[in-house]
């Protein structure tokens, strides 16, 4: 496991530091130089670690290909009443369905077909909650799509507000929570604006007692000028105006790793990272003519995507790999690369212009749980 999460920073480094100027370009070749060091160090000296490898029974899920499937969707979009405008790229007006019609086939293993039944038994009684941000929301409403398509006739609660959502499956007591949080740390108004506070996670507070939880953040860790939810970024006592966001990400995603270490009951709750979800804004990165997603109806073939690596999985896999407790890395990012094709782009209910960030549903976010289940199954 070490030598995977070397060479993925040692990659890192030769492909992903784009420099701004000659000063910045050292800047960031030396952070990357530190992180890849410490990745190797952490995998080498710890005995204990945290990162549950994709790994299992010889079986790699995260490493494969795309292949048509005539089976697929597992759902349609019209028959499932969680789903928001946003995701609904059918009913939004795109022409073209070749990108439901792709299953995720790993080169080492068969992955299961979901049963909702089957899930539903299983966690019978238990609260299953995603946290992050809308990348969560993505994830959220797949499953809850997926589960809803097995048992179509069963009683459900369902109610969505800004912070807490849920979709309760009566007949099992079985609850999907999502947890509206973009960095996971907190964000504090004071008298000088809103603080980004990366050694503060008070919502932690309200993830304690579920029996499964799925945590994601990046996606906003990039923002800046109007979209930027912040005033003030808060390291320590030291408040500053901006940092190096790469380097802040690491500091939030450790006191997240913290709280995970200090938090949660091993036997009770089980813990998954999902990994770094890609954006599709730039044709270059998978050698295309293309300004950005838009227009896009096939995957790549293949199993290695062209731009590489973004440079915040080797800080995902430093953070993980340095904790105590058991945390399963779903490991999306290359297999989602491939998947130019599965975005909204201008098919989006909710976003203007084009969305290169999310998924549409039905797509992509169904194979996360998919393998979300493979993985609880091993």
């Amino acid at each position: 496991m070490g030598s995977i999460l070397y060479s993925q920073a040692l990659f890192l480094v030769a492909l992903f530091l784009v420099p701004f100027s000659l000063q910045q370009q050292q800047q960031q070749e030396e952070a990357a130089a530190r992180i890849e060091q410490q990745v190797y160090n952490n995998n080498n000296n710890n005995s204990s670690t945290g990162l549950r490898s994709s790994l299992s029974n010889g079986c790699n899920l995260f490493q494969g290909k795309w292949v048509v499937d005539a089976s697929y969707p597992l759902y349609q979009s019209s028959g499932c009443p969680f789903i928001d405008p946003e995701f609904d790229c059918q009913k939004y007006g795109r022409p073209d369905k070749e990108y439901l019609k792709y299953s995720w086939k790993p080169d080492s293993c068969a992955l299961p077909r979901f049963d909702g039944m089957d899930f539903l038994t299983r966690w019978r009684g238990k609260k299953i909650m995603f946290v992050g941000d809308s990348l969560s929301l993505n994830q959220w409403e797949s499953l809850s799509c997926m589960v809803h398509a097995s048992v179509p006739n069963a009683k459900t609660t369902f109610a969505r507000k800004a912070l807490l959502s849920y979709v309760t499956f009566e007949d099992y007591g079985v609850t999907l929570y999502l947890y509206h949080t973009t960095y996971l740390v907190d964000i504090v108004r004071e008298n000088v604006g809103r603080v980004l506070k990366l050694d503060s996670i008070q919502g932690g507070n309200s993830w304690n007692g579920m029996d499964m939880l799925i945590f994601n953040t990046w996606h906003w860790w990039t923002h800046k000028g109007k979209s930027q939810p912040w005033d003030y970024v808060q390291d320590g006592a030291t408040v500053m105006k901006d940092m190096d966001r790469l380097t802040a990400f690491y500091k939030g995603l450790t006191t997240w790793a913290r709280w995970v270490d200090q938090n949660v009951d091993p036997t009770k709750t089980k813990v998954f990272f999902q990994g770094i979800s890609p954006t599709h804004y730039e044709g270059k990165d998978w050698k295309s003519g293309a300004k950005n997603c838009m227009g896009e109806q096939l995957p790549l073939s293949g199993s290695a995507y062209p731009a590489g690596t973004p440079p915040a999985v080797a800080v995902v896999n430093k953070v993980l790999s340095a904790m105590q407790k058991p945390v399963y890395l779903l490991d999306i990012t290359t297999l989602s690369q491939l998947r130019k094709d599965a975005h909204p782009s201008a098919y989006s209910g909710e976003h203007s212009g084009t969305d290169c960030s999310h998924w549409c549903l039905p797509g992509l976010p169904d194979t996360w749980n998919q393998l979300l289940y493979a993985a609880l199954g091993m």
